[in-house]
């Protein structure tokens, strides 16, 4: 580290940034299990904030681990190693003055914690994207729970890998039990008063 020289405190700041840009960056963090409507939501998302003028970058989990990530496996070393590099990614957006939404599964506590702290607390919303192991592996969108089942797939998160549901979200969505329509108005009030810049 002796030969690094950071230029942090000559750059353009967050704020100049943000004024350039009249919004407020944050990083909006939806977690679920697969299938619970994540990816759903977070493009929902994308789409009304740029109908309002929003500059937004979606980081999407299976997105990642084609390009940044495609080295990365799902042991636990590599799940961390995985939303590590996705929170780096996160901050140098909202840093920029983007607003970021990240669709991941981030199954533990201790991930979370460790993206939360990267990005800074008061720039990581979390979106709890909840909806029960027997919805989702009922909707297998890609049929993974099947081939997770079948043994193809081994640390299968919601089956044989844990996924410890937030105790604290900053929101929660229930997409089992309320419409599309509903979920996608519900986050976006949510996040509003977070990004507008106010007078």
């Amino acid at each position: 580290m002796e030969n690094i020289f950071p230029i942090f405190d000559s750059i353009l700041s967050l704020a100049d940034k943000e004024k350039l840009l009249n919004q407020r960056s944050l990083v909006v963090w939806l977690v679920g299990l697969s299938g619970s409507g994540k990816s759903t939501l977070a493009r929902g998302l994308e789409n009304a904030l740029y109908q309002r003028g929003y500059l937004t970058k979606l980081l999407d989990g299976d997105n990642l681990r084609s390009g940044l990530n495609n080295n990365l496996s799902f042991t636990s070393s590599d799940r961390l190693e995985n939303i590590r590099r996705a929170a780096e990614v996160s901050k140098l957006f909202v840093d920029c003055g983007v607003i970021t939404i990240c669709s991941l599964i981030s199954p533990t506590r201790e991930i979370r914690e460790m993206a939360k702290s990267i990005i800074g607390s008061d720039r990581y919303f979390e979106v709890f994207v909840n909806c029960p192991l027997e919805v989702c592996e009922s909707r297998d969108v890609k049929g993974l729970y099947k081939r997770a089942r079948a043994g193809e797939i081994r640390d299968f998160t919601g089956i044989d890998a844990p996924f410890e549901a937030p105790e604290t979200p900053d929101l929660e969505i229930r997409t089992d039990r309320d419409t599309l329509e509903y979920c996608h108005g519900q986050l976006l009030a949510g996040i509003l008063n977070r990004i507008e810049i106010k007078d």
